[in-house]
Order: structure tokens, then C-alpha cells, then sequence
């Protein structure tokens, strides 16, 4: 079996030979030397005069799709329409720059010309309608499983291929010319595929687990493609390892035995017929004839084929597929989305003069208004003009940015919490703080004890700092929870204050016994809790209640409602379930 640089090589030239028919190809890799080799092979095998056509990771639809084209419209006093970039891309290649960002709305619209074979555009007075077909190459940079280029793209590409363990002098010479990837661009529409082909290739991605019906028939495609690419006019067994390899490999979820039984979940197996006795059927013994057996042993080929395509990593890791997906993290992905302002990514404009801070988008209020000039010019009296802007033709930027995170840990160091569980809460704290570190969150420490709550580490990064202001915290004294609630909503206000998104987490077992004005009793310290609790609950907080108490009370429960908060108790609360809960939190909390 070819190396994974040979193999990156033949998914090259394959998707060279027949870019709309492959689909495409994910390059997961960062931005190097290997990468850089890999695209100039790619465009050396593909015809000379073939569009290549790079896409900015925020271009907008009129740049993407067509649309008004300005210059012509103010030229010529009448609507012209301009072709977009995917129009303009027809029978070449599409690059996808950093797609592991690329939105939703333009991934969705790149995947419906790939089905359509042409853009449809309604918009600005124009209706127009481009043929467009294409290959698509998407650059994937993305650090972790669930940093990919968008699933609907993934679905409709054939091919996905990893840089990052291929080293600059592993990337030896090319396997191909330009001139045996034009001849194969020229035999492929001689090329047949049969149904035996089609059927071997549907039974191999059953056993594999995938699912996707457009995964055989890529690999049908790619088949062909290898054929063509080897001077034959039908695929042979050697040009089925190849797409299987290439096109199901990445997919497969699970990898049975060879000769096992495909045991997917939605298939039920027939009850086996009744033995014929019938005398010419009669068991001698013999083994059945050689092509009975073929097409099962072709299979189990194809899928060693496959598995020394993946290596052992990757198979021993398909197993867990499923849950690996279902617990991924969303590290660095902290903080609310705040739309508005000057600053962040772009996500189109709003029609109306600009406020708060944005800002005018002149080239979108001059597509606005170009579509009118003619019939303004007839209407106005001033016709020494030659433009004419109206209020409703303003549009204003918009951006959308993700705010940071500050989890403010309020910790409970009276004498009762140190009595039962403050070693364990500064345990639980201290995980909490690796996570957050992890994520690039600043943290803040509020401990309270004695008569008061004291902010004895401000919202920072410093891990090591968090750390020591932690273990050198004593324990003792009353328990002023209402004190310690006023400092927590005093704090996270000016972390909101500062475009912040803080999420608040208290260690406590929530029975207090000291009032605010330092008054000693537990029926006071209550009812100043009580009402400093309506009034946090007010603000909209995210915040989490973690009871400390020995065995969990329905007060403290009760309390953490009236917080807001989600509550949880620390003896049912490992080090998993307290990571993953702040995790989910941190991310978008919405107040119970």
C-alpha cells in the first residue's frame, strides 16, 4: 500500500482528473512547506487554463453568489449584473482558505451549487442563473476533532487528506506528469463502471459503518478516475482499493473482520430457507465454484486495504468514534456572542443610520441606491446631481464578537466549611482553574468568612497566581453569605461593564449566620441572604451553586434557586461532571 504521502499524491491527481465529479478534498494540515508542495502538484496536473479561484473566509453573498455590479450600474444608469466568484470558478477549482471557520450560510450556499451545478441569484432587482462546476479544496488548520471544515461540505467531497506527519523531505518527487493527468482527463468519459463495482463498494461502506449513500457513489466516481489515470477503459480490483482507501477509509466508524457479516443496527437479517433436498442439490460435499467466492474476497481485501491505509491509530480510535464525538470539548469557543460595535467578524449589514458605534458601509448603501438613479433623476428638480442617496438606502456594518469569560470561584471559609469540606472545595476549585486556564478564561477568587467577604484575587490569567491566593486560604469564623453575594454581583458588574461575560460558581453549603450589618444568628443571616439573593437574581448572572455541605440539604438547594444558579452537590460531583458543567456553562448560561 502506498505511503500517506503517495496517497495524498494520488488523491492530487485523482481530484486533477475529474474535480466535479470528486467533489473535493479536506487538507488537514497546517500552513507549511508540505502543504504548499501538495497545492502546487494539484495545479500542476490540472489543465493550464483551468480557473483557480481563493475564497476570503468572510466574503460576503454579492462577491460569492453575483449580484449588482456597481461600477457598471453608475456607468451605464441601469442595473447591470455582475458574476460571482463561484460563477467564475465553472470547471475549476474552489479553495476554501481557514475552513474550519468558514460560516454555516456560505458553507450552505457553496454546497447547494455543488448539488445544483450552477448559482441562482434573486437580488438587488437581478435574477441570474450561472452554470457553475467545480471541485472544491478545503484548507482545514483546525487543532482538535471538533475544529473541522463545515459537515455539509465534508459530506459532498471524496476525499480528506493529513499533512501534519509528513515531513518537507518525505515529500519526494511527483508520481504523476501533466500530460498522463490530460490523458486521463480525456479517457474518463470512456471509462464504465459496472453494478458489480457499484454493489462491492455499497457493501464495503455498510461494513464499515458509514451510512452516507453519497460516500459509494464518490468512490464509484474515484474509481473511474483511477482507471482513466492508468490507461484503463474499466476499473479493476486495484482501482477499487484505491477509492476505497481514499474515499471510505476516512468515513469508516467501525472496521469488522474480514468475512464478518454486516450487523448494522437497521438491518435485520432474513430467516434462512429451508434446506432443498431436491437430489440435484443434494450436499456432496464440494466446495462452491471459484466465482461465488470472488466477490467476498475481493471485499475482505478491500478492507485490508483500507486498514493499512489508516494505521493503527486510527483504527483503534474508531471504536470510540462515537464517543469521542459526543464528549468533545468546545475549547477556546468561551464567552457570549455580542453583535453591534466596530470591532469583530463581520456578519453583514443592517439597514438605518449607524448607532452605538457602528459604522457606515458605504459601498453597501451605493448598491442600495444604484438600482434607483434612473428613476430619482427623472423626479428631482436638482439635476446638476448625478447621484442620489435616500435615507432608506443607508446600511450600517455589523459585527459579531466573542466576548471572554471571568469565572469569579466565591468560596465558603467559615468555620463549618472548614470543619467538614474546604479541603475538598479548593481541590474542586483548583480543577475548575486548569480548566479555565485551558480555555483562555480569566478567573477571579472571592473567599468569605469572619463578617465579611474579601476579593482576594482580581480577574487574571495567572494560573500559578489563582494557585497560591487558593492554598492560602485560611478557614474559620461566621458565615456572611449575604456579604459574600453582594461582592460576587458587585464584581461580575464590572466584568460586564468591561464587554465580559462572567459566570459566577460559589462553594458553599449556604447557611448563614451572619447578617450584614455583622450581627451574629442564623434567622437574620438567612433573611439578608434571602434578599440579597432576589436582588443577584435580577441581574441575570450565569451562576452555579456547588453545595459543600456533608450531605446534601434542600435548603441549599432551595437557595440555589433562588440564585438562579444550577445547583449541584459536591459528594455527586466528580472532577469530570465539574469541568464539562463550568465548560457548558462558559459557552452561552442561561439563567434557570
Amino acid at each position: 500500500m502506498p505511503d500517506p504521502w503517495q496517497l495524498a499524491q494520488f488523491a492530487a491527481a485523482l481530484l486533477a482528473v475529474d474535480p466535479e465529479g470528486a467533489g473535493g478534498v479536506v487538507v488537514r494540515a497546517a500552513a507549511g512547506p508540505v502543504r504548499q508542495r501538495w497545492l502546487a502538484l494539484l495545479r500542476q496536473w490540472l489543465p493550464a487554463d483551468c480557473p483557480w479561484r481563493m475564497v476570503p473566509l468572510d466574503i460576503p453573498d454579492s462577491r460569492l453568489l453575483g449580484g449588482l455590479d456597481l461600477a457598471a450600474t453608475l456607468a451605464m444608469g441601469r442595473p447591470q449584473a455582475e458574476r460571482g466568484l463561484l460563477a467564475t470558478a465553472d470547471g475549476g477549482v474552489v479553495v476554501l482558505s481557514m475552513a474550519e471557520r468558514l460560516s454555516p450560510a456560505t458553507a450552505g450556499r457553496i454546497a447547494a451549487a455543488i448539488d445544483t451545478h450552477e448559482v441562482q441569484v434573486e437580488r438587488e432587482g437581478l435574477a441570474l442563473r450561472a452554470p457553475s462546476r467545480f471541485g472544491v479544496v478545503m484548507l482545514d488548520e483546525g487543532l482538535d476533532e471538533d475544529e473541522r471544515a463545515p459537515a455539509a461540505l465534508r459530506e459532498r467531497v471524496a476525499f480528506e487528506v493529513r499533512l501534519d506527519d509528513i515531513r518537507i523531505n518525505e515529500a519526494g518527487e511527483a508520481l504523476f506528469a501533466a500530460e498522463e493527468t490530460a490523458r486521463a482527463r480525456w479517457l474518463l468519459s470512456d471509462v464504465t463502471s459496472t453494478d458489480e463495482l457499484l454493489t462491492a463498494l455499497n457493501e464495503i461502506a455498510l461494513r464499515c459503518g458509514i451510512q452516507s449513500l453519497r460516500a459509494p457513489i464518490l468512490a464509484t466516481r474515484v474509481a473511474r478516475a483511477s482507471a482513466a489515470l492508468h490507461g484503463r477503459v474499466c476499473p479493476d480490483e486495484s482501482d477499487l482499493m484505491l477509492a476505497a482507501s481514499l474515499v471510505l477509509g476516512h468515513r469508516a466508524t467501525r472496521l469488522p473482520v474480514n468475512g464478518e457479516p454486516d450487523t448494522t443496527p437497521a438491518m435485520e437479517t432474513e430467516p434462512s430457507p429451508p434446506p432443498n433436498h431436491d437430489a440435484s442439490h443434494t450436499d456432496t460435499g464440494e466446495t462452491p465454484p471459484a466465482s461465488a467466492q470472488q466477490p467476498l474476497a475481493m471485499q475482505d481485501r478491500v478492507l485490508a486495504a483500507i486498514a493499512t491505509a489508516l494505521g493503527p491509530e486510527v483504527l483503534a480510535s474508531l471504536a470510540l468514534r462515537g464517543q469521542v464525538r459526543g464528549a468533545a470539548g468546545s475549547a477556546g469557543k468561551s464567552g457570549q456572542q455580542h453583535s453591534g460595535g466596530a470591532r469583530g467578524r463581520p456578519m453583514g449589514t443592517r439597514r438605518g443610520l449607524p448607532k452605538r458605534g457602528e459604522r457606515l458601509d458605504l459601498v453597501a448603501t451605493l448598491y442600495a441606491a444604484a438600482p434607483w438613479q434612473a428613476w430619482r433623476r427623472k423626479e428631482a428638480a436638482d439635476t446638476a446631481r448625478s447621484f442620489f442617496i435616500a435615507r432608506e438606502d443607508l446600511r450600517s456594518r455589523r459585527y459579531r464578537q466573542r466576548s471572554r469569560t471571568v469565572t469569579l470561584f466565591v468560596v465558603d471559609a467559615s468555620g463549618s466549611s472548614a470543619l467538614h469540606r474546604l479541603a475538598e472545595a479548593k481541590g474542586a476549585v483548583e480543577l475548575l482553574l486548569a480548566e479555565c486556564y485551558v480555555r483562555r478564561d480569566q478567573v477571579a477568587l472571592i473567599a468569605f468568612r469572619g463578617t465579611a467577604a474579601e476579593t482576594l484575587l482580581p480577574p487574571t490569567r495567572s494560573l500559578a497566581r489563582a494557585r497560591r491566593s487558593l492554598a492560602a486560604l485560611p478557614g474559620g469564623g461566621g458565615t456572611p453569605l449575604a456579604a459574600a453575594i453582594d461582592a460576587a454581583a458587585e464584581l461580575a458588574a464590572q466584568v460586564q461593564r468591561s464587554r465580559a461575560t462572567p459566570l459566577v460558581v460559589f462553594f458553599t453549603d449556604g447557611r448563614a449566620n451572619l447578617a450584614r450589618d455583622g450581627s451574629q444568628g442564623r434567622s437574620a443571616g438567612e433573611a439578608d441572604a434571602t434578599a440579597a439573593a432576589r436582588q443577584y437574581l435580577q441581574r441575570g448572572f450565569g451562576t452555579l451553586f456547588i453545595d459543600t455541605s456533608p450531605r446534601p440539604h434542600p435548603r441549599a438547594e432551595e437557595f440555589a434557586h433562588q440564585l438562579g444558579a444550577r445547583y449541584l452537590a459536591l459528594p455527586h460531583a466528580d472532577a469530570g461532571s465539574l469541568a464539562r458543567l463550568v465548560q457548558h456553562s462558559s459557552e452561552g448560561f442561561s439563567p434557570r
